[in-house]
This record gives structure tokens, sequence and C-alpha cells, in this order.
């Protein structure tokens, strides 16, 4: 074992001060990058979770929400043309306005609270009920109500199938039902039309707007579908999932440049950077990454600082029995190296803390690798500064000291 790494070791109260500031700075950046991309992720599920194992996305489009992602109807035979191909599907998708439908007894209910809050008068206890209706804009997507479909998630099992088969029904994630006032078997009204909440999923949370699920036949009988020339994006699965990227190849070169075709994965990871690259979430992530640079080297300097200041006489003890300044100072340097492997474990693990308090409130978090790596090579770049910046307190490190 190290000197450096001994030192860190036995004396580690001296050395918390310096994790942690490097955890919280840590925090501050993992924190909100795994909101933004999982805000993106609860767009997306859905998709992600498909049968699908390519993506055929319009020529423009950079991801699914960047650009023009819809293409011509007439494409579809084109992709269905390759040999691999198994099924072909287009997205489809709208939104409109959701009210909640009281029953009577929460109607009575609502009306005896209004009356004795003193705003019910006359005739008004209806308006009082009527007010306890929700109100909110929702999108809808769609899925083919058949079992081992390609638009139908991996997840949904066969009793939610054949729920979604059945007209006006629709499903919804668990952390909207409070935001839309409903519960599983209740009745709603989207865009004027009755429809029922039949399946309550889990695992597609949209913090920004609730989404109702449906079949691609009640889209249609609610008079929404999509009929026109052009179709959304169109998902497509073929014979073997593990030829995905060359058979995506294959239909870029069949397209010649009418449509994009992306694996699964692929798409997943420009939706990411899609989310990553938008100019207010770009200047969001760099305030922070600043004010962590700013936090984490002002204290982790001034902590290495003061405690090298505390050892000064065991540095005098080493150069007194011949240890060069420069050893010394390799020391030092080594010993900020471990403050900040501590501290981007630390920082990992106040992540995953308030990733699962984030998933209990219903909001998502993802981390990508690619960013959890950076994050944690800042983190330890920050300790190295901090310790070349203490480098100068072993000027006092002299021998005669210990002669005092």
């Amino acid at each position: 074992m190290s000197l450096a790494l001994a030192t860190l070791l036995y004396e580690w109260r001296r050395y918390m001060a310096a994790v942690v500031a490097l955890a919280f700075s840590g925090l501050l950046v993992l924190a909100q990058v795994g909101m933004f991309v999982g805000i993106g992720k609860g767009f997306t599920a859905q998709i992600d979770r498909a049968r699908a194992d390519i993506m055929v996305l319009g020529p423009g489009a950079k991801a699914l929400f960047g650009g023009p992602s819809g293409l011509p109807r007439r494409m579809i035979p084109l992709v269905y043309s390759h040999p691999e191909v198994t099924q072909v599907a287009p997205l489809d998708g709208s939104g409109g306005r959701f009210q909640n439908i009281l029953s009577p007894e929460q109607q009575a209910k609502e009306e005896a609270r209004a009356k004795k809050a003193g705003k019910g008068k006359g005739k008004g206890g209806g308006g009082a009920g009527g007010s306890a209706r929700k109100s909110e804009f929702v999108n809808v997507t769609v899925i083919d109500a058949i079992p081992g479909y390609v638009t139908v998630p991996t997840d949904y099992t066969q009793s939610m199938i054949e729920a979604l088969r059945r007209p006006y029904a629709v499903a919804v994630d668990e952390t909207a039902l409070k935001r839309l006032g409903v519960k599983k078997g209740d009745k709603a009204l989207y865009n004027g039309k009755t429809i029922n909440i039949a399946v309550v999923t889990r695992g597609y949370p949209n913090i920004i707007q609730p989404t109702l699920v449906m079949s691609r036949d009640t889209l249609r009988m609610l008079g929404e579908a999509d009929t026109g020339q052009r179709v959304g994006p169109l998902m497509v699965e073929i014979q073997d999932p593990s030829r995905a990227e060359i058979v995506a190849a294959q239909l870029n070169k069949k397209a010649d440049g009418k449509f994009r075709a992306w694996t699964r994965q692929e798409l997943a990871d420009a939706n990411s950077g899609a989310m990553l690259d938008d100019q207010i979430i770009g200047i969001m992530l760099g305030f922070s990454a600043f004010l962590g640079l700013l936090i984490g080297v002002a204290i982790t300097w001034q902590t290495l600082r003061g405690a090298i200041m505390a050892n000064i006489k065991e540095f005098a003890s080493l150069r007194a029995l011949g240890v060069s300044m420069g050893d010394l100072r390799n020391i030092v340097m080594e010993l900020s190296f471990w403050v900040g492997i501590v501290g981007v474990l630390a920082a990992g693990l106040l992540t995953w803390l308030v990733s699962l308090l984030a998933v209990a409130g219903g909001v998502p978090m993802y981390f990508p690798p690619t960013l959890v790596i950076i994050v944690a090579v800042f983190l330890i770049v920050i300790a190295m500064l901090s310790g070349f910046l203490s480098l100068g307190i072993l000027k006092n490190s002299q021998p005669a000291d210990l002669l005092r």
C-alpha cells in the first residue's frame, strides 16, 4: 500500500470535506443529465420497448424529434420488399383534451364539500362539482392490438393487449392517474368522446404531458387516424435481430436518400444526444458543470491544503530522511487522485439514492454510460487540480523546523 493511500485511509476525517465537495459536484451534473435524458426516454419508452429492430425515418431526421421524421406512405412497400423484413407498421399518434368524469357519488361529495366551504349558493353546487373535473392536454400513441406485433411493447401482457382491443379502451401509466383524476375502469372524455381506462401501465412516465395508449382501431373510431399520403416513422421487424445493422445499411442503400433506416439502439442514442444538444439544456448543463468546477476546486483545494499543513512535520521528517521534494509532490498528487476516486464513488452513491427518490416520485432518470464516464473523469481532474494548487505548501516542510 502506498503512503498516499495509507494516509487517506488512516486520516480520512481530514479529507472528508474534499470527498463530500466532489460528490455533490458530481451529483449536481449527473442529476440534471439523468433528468433531461430521462424525460426524453419517457417520450420514447414505447418505441424503445417495442419489437421493432429497425426504425425508418425521413431523410432529414437526426433523431425521433429532430427534423421531419415522417415519410411518404409509398415507402412502406419499398421497405417490405427486403427479404428479411417480416413486419412494417407506421407509428401513429395524436393529441387532445382529456377530462375525467365524476361518478354520482364523487359529484355529491364535491357539492357537499363546496357547500361546507361556503362556495355553493343556490344552484351553484353543480358548478362546484364541475370545477372538480380535471382537464389536461394529453399525447396519444398507438399500438396494433395484436399479440407479437411490431408496435406492441415487449412488456405488454396478453391480457393488456386483449383489453386494448376493445373499442375506445386506452392505457394510462400509473404516474399519470392522479394527475388525470382517474383509475382503472373509469370512463373519461377525450376530445369530447367517451373512452374507458382499461389498462394501467408501469414504466412509461411522462412528466410534461400524460400519454394515452390506444389501438389503431380506436384512434380510427375517434376520427384521428392518419390516412393521408404521409405516415409517421416506420417500425420494422426482421427475421434475425442480430442482423439489424446489416439490414439497415441495405435499406439505406435501396432508399437512395428517400428515407433513413436506423437500428433501435442507434436511434435511442441519437434521441439522447438530441436532448442534450438542445440550446437551453446545454446552457443549463454547462452552467452546472462550471459551478461544480468552482465549488469542487475551491473546497477540495482548501481541504487538501489544510490536511497537508496538519501533516507538515511528517513531510519534513521525510525530507530529513532524504526524500526529495519531487517525491513529496508525487505523494500529494497521488493523494489527490485517491481523493478523486473516493469522490467519484460517493457521487455515484448519492446519484443512485436520488434516482430512487425520483423514480418513486414518477420522475424518469437515465444516465448514459459515456456521460457518466465523462463526469467521473471531470471529478478526478478537479481533485488533481486541487492537489496541484496545494503543492506550494510543501515549501514549509523544512527539516530544521523539527528542532524547534
